[in-house]
């Protein structure tokens, strides 16, 4: 037996799926009111970032707290964190920066043509020329890499700015060519720190130093007199080594001060809300300085501990 759906059931069914399409769209587009309605992520920071600057630049510290609170800051460093995401410009200072983009890239040519010359040693005879050769070359290793690392920010820093500044900013075009600038100049400023691979002197330095070592053990051993000369010699060597380290990271600490330290806090100013500029390793050296003479004299004791046990 054939069952045939009727024209009235069918009129009864369509009307009924119409009206659910009807009541599903309608649900669809109160939905997208809805969303429509809804403020953007990026007003609310904006409506944010503008009231912690209104604040900011009032007295009622109590209100910026609560501000700075809603924000997720809890300590100084996200307040400053906070204060840099609110800058609206690249440029704190825009026109004096091309000023000191100049500046601080001729101070980099004079830290290369004169940071790493021959520095001024004590007159210790005929050891003099000595001792200058070795304080040069912690002098040049400082400079050198502190130049590299310099022409790395500027350059980086004039990239990232780039990457969010407006199309229509005027400060856009200058930092276009001063980034440019630094980019064609960043291979002068990487050669070599010592003239030869690092590698190559590392082993060299390590090897001698150890050959040095095992021959004054295997001549110590069985003599105290033996002994004795080789660790006087390991103290004088160690102390040695501490004062070249010492004295040619302060020359080049010196030297780097007088001629980029000054221009570099000019251009991270002007550019502002980019925190501070590279420094130098000449600190570190100086522990590493510190830790040989440490050593040295921690040699003393531990020496004549091992002549008496002789």
């Amino acid at each position: 037996m054939s069952y045939t759906r009727s024209p009235i059931r069918r009129g009864v069914v369509g009307t009924v799926d119409s009206m659910a399409d009807e009541r599903a769209t309608g649900d669809r587009e109160a939905r997208d009111r809805a969303t429509d309605d809804r403020p953007l992520v990026l007003d609310e920071l904006s409506k944010q970032f503008e009231q912690f600057r209104i604040l900011r630049t009032g007295a009622d510290t109590d209100a910026t707290e609560k501000l700075l609170d809603q924000l997720g800051a809890k300590d100084p460093v996200e307040a400053q964190i906070v204060l840099e995401l609110s800058a609206q410009r690249p440029l704190g200072h825009p026109e004096r920066f091309t000023e000191a983009h100049i500046l601080a890239m001729r101070s980099l040519e004079v830290l290369d043509r004169n940071g790493a010359r021959v520095p001024p040693v004590p007159n210790v005879g005929p050891l003099k020329p000595v001792a200058q050769f070795f304080v040069q070359l912690v002098t040049r290793f400082l400079v050198r890499n502190h130049q590299a690392d310099v022409i790395d920010a500027i350059r980086n820093l004039y990239t990232r700015r780039l990457a969010w500044c407006a199309p229509d900013d005027p400060s856009r075009m200058p930092m276009i060519r001063a980034r440019l600038d630094a980019e064609r100049v960043a291979l002068t400023y990487k050669s070599n720190p010592i003239g030869v691979p690092t590698f190559v002197a590392g082993g060299a330095a390590v090897s001698g130093l150890a050959s040095v070592l095992r021959s004054a053990s295997q001549a110590a051993i069985g003599s105290r007199l033996a002994a004795g000369l080789a660790i006087a010699s390991a103290f004088l060597v160690l102390a040695f080594l501490s004062w070249v380290i010492l004295r040619g990271a302060a020359v080049a600490h010196h030297r780097i001060r007088i001629s980029v330290e000054e221009p570099l806090k000019a251009l991270w100013e002007t550019i502002g809300r980019c925190g501070k500029p590279p420094e130098d390793d000449a600190q570190t050296f100086a522990v590493y300085a510190i830790i040989l003479t440490v050593i040295g004299w921690l040699l003393i004791p531990l020496g004549v501990l091992f002549i008496f046990s002789l």
